[in-house]
């Protein structure tokens, strides 16, 4: 929602002990949003076959309807009979102040889903990214991976700042791939008291997203690659840019390419995103996506990636 005044003035200095402020804003938009749906949304646009776990409400219908054209499978999301689907509501001023609330609702039963039976299918699955969620079910669906010996990523994010030492700790450890922005690394080493080279000793490989100053990777075996952004025509909405170059990178790590290829697709994929507003109005084309990673990391990344996307095109 956006407020046109501006809440500074709706303050009073010697009142604050006692608040009780309506705002009449001009506009409301809903945004489809969640960090693994975001995730599973680019993944689905690239084609690959996603699975969606978690929690949501009754209310989760038309979203539900609205994944699964974009390549979602959704069968596994467990539906909540008493809470609806966790939802962020965010009033912005005119000077780009904000508040907010965020309800938790259905995702307080994430808990309770078991992955072992899905990763006990046959085939199973090819790898389990553990987002930002409750915490007792990220821990848990942790150690599930690690008991089923199924690789997993480690993507705390944002819940960094509620998780305790342990449970960073458990998160962490044994993770094929790490994914944090720059401000969440630091709280990373500072929350497991860790240093960068005892968390590189317990992960396969550290990936730091820098914003327009791109990515860095980081192994215990091999040397630190930077990766520069894939410049932006535009800037409409960062929400979910993070999300989408976890999808790009995760869909050509699936593909068995490796970082070098990796990282320009989710990078190109995560400026696609930032041009847009809401982490899943962008549209994947695949001409475009191959230009900019040719400009941005030259003709031969792009040739290596031009097999697995130029069917997208096709509608392969």
């Amino acid at each position: 929602m956006r407020f046109p005044g501006r809440f500074t003035d709706q303050l009073i200095a010697d009142r604050l002990d006692h608040v009780s402020l309506s705002f009449l804003v001009d506009d409301l938009e809903v945004r489809r949003g969640g960090v693994a749906a975001n995730i599973a949304f680019g993944l689905g646009c690239l084609g690959t076959a996603p699975l969606l776990v978690g929690a949501v409400g009754d209310d989760f219908g038309e979203y539900e309807v609205w994944l699964k054209a974009h390549g979602v499978d959704t069968e596994h999301v467990r539906v909540s009979t008493t809470r609806q689907t966790a939802r962020f509501m965010c009033t912005t001023d005119a000077d780009q102040n904000q508040i907010a609330s965020f309800y938790a609702g259905a995702m307080a039963e994430a808990a309770a889903i078991d992955l072992t039976p899905l990763l006990a299918r046959p085939g199973g699955v090819d790898l389990v990214l553990v987002s930002p969620n409750d915490p007792a079910a990220m821990v848990r669906h942790t150690e599930q991976c690690r008991a089923a010996g199924t690789p997993f990523a480690a993507d705390p994010s944002q819940q960094l700042a509620r998780l305790g030492r342990d449970e960073v700790r458990q998160l962490v450890s044994g993770a094929r791939w790490l994914f944090t922005n720059e401000y969440e690394a630091a709280l990373l080493l500072e929350r497991t008291g860790w240093t960068r080279e005892e968390v590189l000793d317990r992960v396969g490989t550290w990936l730091t997203t820098l914003g327009e100053a791109g990515v860095r990777v980081e192994s215990a075996t091999a040397d630190t690659l930077e990766f520069p952004a894939v410049p932006a025509t535009a800037t409409a909405d960062p929400t979910g840019v993070g999300d989408a170059f976890r999808a790009g990178f995760l869909a050509a790590v699936g593909w068995s390419l490796t970082p070098h290829e990796a990282v320009p697709l989710g990078c190109a994929l995560a400026t696609t995103a930032l041009e847009s507003v809401g982490p899943q109005q962008y549209e994947v084309r695949p001409a475009d996506l191959l230009s900019r990673i040719a400009a941005a990391y030259g003709d031969h990344t792009a040739d290596r990636l031009s097999p697995y996307l130029e069917p997208l095109r096709l509608g392969v």
